[in-house]
């Protein structure tokens, strides 16, 4: 891979509506920028975001069907945009 932009997993585009929740900031209401197998970039959307190395619970809303899982994630990418999240493999 060349540049900056070295990623592990292909992103795609994908809005879809999420509740994020962290123990501090509560459950927030956003939306995704993109997602990948590795995990989802979150649209901060002028909310306050948890801080890099923090952990968080995500579900995404509106499915149907009943509820979507909810997904532990960890917080490992802070912009002005928003919050990129990486999949937790709980063992």
């Amino acid at each position: 891979m060349s540049g900056s932009n070295k990623r592990e997993h292909v992103r795609t585009k994908l809005r879809a509506d999420v509740t994020v929740s962290h123990p501090e900031l509560g459950d927030l209401n956003l939306h995704t920028g993109d997602i990948s197998d590795g995990g989802a970039y979150i649209l901060s959307e002028g909310h306050q975001l948890p801080p890099i190395g923090e952990m968080v619970s995500v579900q995404v809303q509106g499915m149907g069907g009943g509820d979507a899982p909810v997904v532990k994630m960890k917080v490992v990418r802070l912009d002005n945009d928003g919050v990129g999240l990486a999949f937790v493999n709980e063992e």
